[in-house]
Order: C-alpha cells, then structure tokens, then sequence
C-alpha cells in the first residue's frame, strides 16, 4: 500500500513543478509586455518626464566632461556650492558680459573637444 503513496507522491511533485515553471513564465511574460508599454507609452506626462530626465542626464554629462567630479573629489556639496555661485554671477550686473564669456569658453571646448586646461600640480617638498 505504501508503493502507491509513493508514485502518486513522484506525479505530485511533478505537476506541481510544472505549475511552478509556468508560473514563472507568465510572469516573466508579464514584466516583458510592462516594459514594452512603458517604453512606447506617448502619454503627454511621460513624454515631458523622459524630456527633463534626458536633460538632466546631458548637464550631469557636463559636469563631467568640465572635471568638476574629479576636481572636487566627487564633493556633491563643494559642486551644489560652486553653482549657486555661478547663479548669483549670472544674476548680476554684468550678466550679459559673464555669459557671453562663459559660452565662448564653451564653445570652444564643444569645437576642439578638449577637456578644461588645468593648472599643473604643485609637488610639496
């Protein structure tokens, strides 16, 4: 008697791993048409959502290419500091005069695509 306990025991645990794996299936099948919504998804909100965080995503390339990480030690405070700076500059008196500097500089790291000249080091003896 217990022989049959057994066999119907083995079919048991096999159709419940059946259940298992299609589970799993489904699901993954699930998140694939979730992701492919989301990508495609031309709602108003979401377009102007994925414009800004695309903006945001090119300035943090900015600060990167400028050095600012590397030169403040990837000081998030000492880069938040320096910007407020360069925003009460751009909000003064000659502003017009400070941004026309600042976009030619720029500009003509954009055309050379060199990086910021830095000072060379200074060795302590």
């Amino acid at each position: 008697m217990r022989g049959s306990f057994a066999a119907g025991r083995q079919t048991l645990r096999a159709l419940l791993a059946a259940t298992n794996d299609a589970t799993r299936r489904t699901t993954a099948a699930q998140h694939r048409l979730e992701a492919g919504r989301a990508r495609t998804d031309t709602r108003a909100w979401v377009m102007q959502r994925r414009e800004r965080t695309h903006h945001l995503i090119e300035l943090g390339g900015l600060v990167q290419k400028a050095g600012l990480v590397e030169l403040t030690g990837d000081d998030r405070a000492a880069l938040y500091g320096a910007f407020l700076t360069l925003a009460m500059m751009a909000q003064g008196e000659d502003r017009e005069h400070t941004l026309a500097l600042w976009r030619r500089g720029g500009k003509r790291a954009f055309e050379n695509d060199n990086p910021p000249v830095r000072p060379p080091s200074r060795a302590n003896p």
